[in-house]
């Protein structure tokens, strides 16, 4: 069940339809071509030999079984890769290169030692297994609190902590603490009728793509590269391999194939520049395609957490003080996403004093990577517990909570920026007026939950070309890949501009070479941002087929108006021609008409979304049973309401899975146990109730039809929602992730005792 909240009084005649995207045929019918599907003459197959072990040394790697093998064209070990990094500054790019090929010590059970090219990928696979690694096996560090500590084993000798921004001497496990801070928190907490305290962990967890990673490469003669792969940003991609292969941009095209699923997870490399070495060796292209048990072992899954969070509140319910301690896994190699997470924790919230603190910290696990408003959820976990367990105990409404404390427009967030134009307090009062919101949640072991999510959503740069088509078509070009409909969206944008039917805008995601710098699809900014290029570039369009309709009436341009897709003479109702007659006289009249347009629009609208989860629990087995779910998110303008729709039912959808079953489960000695979705337990549609969503719509003044993105902020609240819920249906209060069967009745056994026999 959907209802739309529209708070815009403006009308549209595409955008807010549901037309069919433009590429489903091809998906559904299996016509389109995904990475694994890359096929050429010539063709050779490659494969990785990977670390057993999650922590060592690596003392010799001995290739020369594998070269002599029959079928084996190429051997690659860490001593081929690339050092000079086209001068990159710092250690990123040193880093990056050793995450795809380990040269003397492997950090993370998966972290690939070797690789071969074949001539088919059985010969590879046997070829691998031929390689000879000798190590030496160190202690691994698995969990972020043991990393912290003083004496912990070191995964990087010489990596230093950088505390508040400065370089320090302390060789650590910890690569950087920093601290967002306004007001006097102290202050804060003495002014507090109620203060909770409480702390959280939260298990790595992966992504969940169904096409694994992929990536074939062509090292030409003339020392270009072409690279065929599923990536999120074809432009990214090229950027990331550039210091890898130590190429210019200019010498590396990436070509997009479709994507099966990514969620940040795709944004990363991790087998193009291994198939660009193998083919530079071999002269041949080179595929290669990752196992499912590689993908869960050997690419960037989100951050295990460590998590504190104090609250201090007033008996009327004013929040005075908030503070936040953050530590994130990064895995082998520095990076964590802390940061967003330190951004989002207290967003929804008008706090005056708060103080948050931020650690990127390194262990033997897989160098993690984004998924869907990356490190929100956990924080979210965590933060909007202690804002459930303060209404419990000043016995306050939940969302009345939420409304007296709302950040809305003018509020300051911890790390500094100033709110915009936002739609918390109408998502807020969309919950509170849902259905759902108004029935009866009680029974016995019945619990409702709520709780609100924040994501700032990006911007950044995007281009966008179209070319009239003498039947009244265009075509339209960007670089963006499609993981959710964009493709349908953005075209949505360049057809209300120009009065034609979506149907008749024919969109495609181009190379490298054949489009303006486009950044990723993620962070929520394809259809704002490539959506404002195909808008810009849509005008453009249009005011020259304005230009060209008046030279052949010869008449002036600024008698002539365009409207609901005809050109019209202001005074003489004779003179009218629609979109699609004119374009049929563009190559008589002076040749054909196309236009190119690059973006970089900072008008980005924040999102936030309200979510609530009726649950019940068994006490018998601690399985718990999501009965209802509502999400209220404002889009700002949704585009294409389904789209939106199913983004919101996918974040939801996921995050039960978060809150419920997945995580990543290691042996004491680094290895990952359940590396396949037979044992990587994920929600399927039996675990899941009907969703219903309310989309919310305040429009965002920074995009000419409203939009704010709508991928990442449905994946914040869930797991919070759901926990408030059972702590409401238990008495009980869950502090970490996953909530999982054994987990709860551990729970409900401590709090009552375990029953007899």
């Amino acid at each position: 069940m959907a209802t739309n909240i529209v708070l815009s009084n403006q009308e549209f005649k595409v955008v807010g339809t549901r037309p069919i995207r433009h590429d489903g045929e091809d998906k559904v019918t299996g016509r389109a071509k995904y990475g694994a599907d890359f096929q050429s003459a010539g063709l050779l197959h490659g494969k990785v030999l990977r670390s057993p072990h999650a922590h060592a040394i690596i003392k010799s790697v001995d290739t020369s079984k594998a070269e002599a093998f029959p079928g084996v064209k190429a051997v690659l070990t860490g001593k081929d890769m690339p050092v000079n990094f086209m001068d990159s500054p710092g250690r990123g790019a040193q880093f990056a290169s050793d995450n795809i090929m380990a040269r003397s010590k492997v950090l993370y059970r998966g972290h690939p030692v070797a690789a071969v090219a074949a001539i088919n990928q059985h010969v590879a696979e046997e070829a691998v297994a031929l390689i000879v690694v000798v190590y030496e096996v160190l202690t691994p560090v698995m969990d972020v609190r043991e990393a912290m500590k003083d004496g912990s084993p070191l995964l990087h000798d010489d990596q230093t902590t950088r505390e508040f921004g400065e370089k320090t001497d302390k060789k650590s496990n910890i690569a950087d603490h920093f601290r967002h801070e306004t007001g006097d928190v102290e202050k804060g907490f003495a002014e507090a009728d109620v203060i909770v305290e409480r702390e959280f962990t939260t298990a790595m967890v992966h992504q969940g793509y169904i096409e694994p990673q992929n990536g074939a490469a062509m090292w030409n003669r003339d020392d270009s590269v072409t690279v065929w792969c599923s990536t999120q940003g074809a432009f990214s991609a090229r950027d990331s391999l550039s210091p890898i292969l130590n190429l210019p941009v200019s010498k590396i095209k990436v070509v997009p194939m479709e994507i099966g699923g990514g969620f940040g997870g795709k944004i990363p490399i991790y087998l193009e520049p291994l198939a660009a070495l193998l083919s530079k060796k071999t002269g041949q292209t080179v595929k290669m395609v990752m196992s499912r048990a590689d993908t869960f072992e050997a690419t960037g899954p989100t951050s295990g957490t460590y998590i504190k969070v104090k609250m201090g509140a007033t008996k009327d319910g004013k929040i005075t003080a908030a503070e936040g301690y953050l530590a994130y896994e990064a895995g082998g190699y520095p990076g964590a996403l802390v940061g967003a997470g330190t951004m989002c924790i207290f967003a929804p919230y008008d706090i005056e004093n708060v103080k948050v603190d931020g650690f990127d910290v390194v262990v033997n696990k897989p160098k993690t990577a984004a998924y869907r408003a990356p490190a929100a959820p956990s924080a979210a976990f965590a933060g909007e517990q202690v804002v459930d367990e303060i209404c419990q105990k000043l016995d306050i409404d939940p969302i009345e909570f939420r409304l007296i404390n709302a950040s809305k427009e003018g509020t300051r967030r911890v790390d500094g920026p100033i709110m915009q134009r936002v739609g918390n307090i109408e998502c807020l009062e969309a919950a509170k007026d849902s259905e759902q919101f108004k029935s009866p949640a009680g029974g016995p072991w019945r619990g409702r939950g709520i709780a609100s999510g924040f994501w700032f959503n990006v911007g950044l740069q995007s281009s966008c070309s179209i070319a009239v088509n003498p039947d009244g078509t265009i075509s339209l070009v960007t670089g963006s890949t499609d993981i959710g409909g964009t493709r349908a969206s953005i075209a949505m944008h360049a057809a209300e501009v120009l009065g034609i039917p979506a149907e008749d805008v024919h969109p495609s995601v181009a190379d490298t070479d054949s489009v303006g710098y486009t950044n990723l699809t993620g962070g929520s900014r394809t259809t704002f941002a490539t959506g404002i290029a195909a808008h810009d570039c849509a005008q453009e369009i249009k005011t020259k087929m304005l230009d060209r309709a008046a030279a052949i009436w010869d008449t002036n341009v600024d008698d002539l108006e365009f409207s609901g897709g005809v050109f019209q003479h202001k005074s003489d109702p004779d003179l009218k021609m629609t979109f699609k007659e004119l374009a049929g006289q563009l190559n008589g009249s002076g040749g054909p008409i196309s236009g190119a347009v690059s973006v970089n629009p900072q008008g980005v609208g924040a999102a936030f979304s309200t979510q609530i989860a009726d649950v019940e629990v068994d006490p018998e087995t601690g399985k718990v049973t999501i009965l209802n779910f509502t999400i209220v998110q404002d889009a700002g303008k949704a585009i294409h309401p389904s789209y939106v729709e199913g983004q919101m039912q996918g974040g939801v959808v996921q995050g039960i899975g978060w809150a419920l079953n997945e995580e990543y489960f290691y042996s004491d000695d680094g290895r990952m146990e359940n590396s396949s979705f037979l044992d990587y337990r994920m929600p399927t549609s039996l675990d899941l109730p009907l969703i219903n969503t309310i989309i919310v719509e305040v429009p965002n003044p920074g995009h000419p039809f409203g939009v704010r993105g709508v991928g990442e902020v449905p994946i914040v609240p869930p797991m919070a929602a759901i926990a408030n819920a059972i702590a409401r249906a238990t008495g009980t209060r869950l502090q970490n992730l996953p909530m999982s069967p054994g987990v709860v009745l551990d729970a409900l056994w401590e709090k009552d005792g375990k029953p007899n026999g």
